[in-house]
This record gives C-alpha cells, sequence and structure tokens, in this order.
C-alpha cells in the first residue's frame, strides 16, 4: 500500500543544484514504440504515463498531470494500471538500466493509495 500525504514544497536550499529524486505515481495511457533507438533500449517496453497528483482542493481524489512521461516497463504493465516510477539518477539504479539512456522507469504496480487515512485508489475496484 502506498501512503500518499498532500505535496509541500521542498524547503529553499542556498544551492543552485538541488536533488530532485522522487517517485510519482502515474496511471499508463499507452505504449510506445521506436524501431530505431539507442543499442542499450534494444528490446525494453516503452510505456506512455499520465502523472496522478492527490487534488489540493479534494484530497480523495487524483487529478492528472498535464504532461505525459515516456517510461522504460520492466514488470510487464499494462494499460491503466496505476503505477510507481522515478526519474533522474534514481531510474538508471533500477536492475538492468545503468548502460541504458532512461530518465523514467517504472518500479512498481500500484495495489492501493491512501491519503490521509482514506483510500482514494485501489487495484481491485
Amino acid at each position: 500500500m502506498v501512503q500518499v500525504a498532500p505535496r509541500q514544497d521542498p524547503p529553499a536550499t542556498d544551492s543552485a543544484l538541488q536533488i530532485t529524486d522522487f517517485m510519482f505515481l502515474a496511471r499508463v495511457e499507452g505504449q510506445v514504440v521506436a524501431t530505431k533507438k539507442d543499442p542499450n533500449m534494444s528490446g525494453r517496453k516503452l510505456l506512455l504515463l499520465r502523472p496522478q497528483l492527490v487534488d489540493e482542493k479534494d484530497p480523495t481524489k487524483f487529478r492528472p498531470g498535464a504532461n505525459t512521461i515516456v517510461a522504460v516497463d520492466g514488470l510487464g504493465c499494462g494499460e491503466g494500471e496505476m503505477v510507481l516510477f522515478c526519474q533522474g539518477s534514481s531510474a538508471r539504479l533500477a536492475p538492468g538500466m545503468k548502460e541504458a539512456p532512461v530518465d523514467a522507469v517504472v518500479i512498481g504496480i500500484v495495489d492501493g493509495v491512501d491519503v490521509l487515512g482514506k483510500q482514494i485508489f485501489s487495484s481491485k475496484t
């Protein structure tokens, strides 16, 4: 079960470079097919993800993000599933991704999400 708290902005820092390795929730909207690609991407399934954000006005539901993300799928996800993904240097830490030019990787298929003690997503419903 993934537990989500309403978003809080990270504290300001003096550094111009800020580390932003987070995990995100998204819904699988489709697949991306690229027959010509970097050799290190050969055989990798690509998914089109729509990030899901906890609605600030009503934290009992999600609102879809404005942008879509292309992510590598190593788990066998299907269209419509809720997934957990990471980006940036965290994506390259996923198994088999060290040499691949990836910026987003699916790292989990979500069973359920609780926000403020209430279940707002279940894969069983």
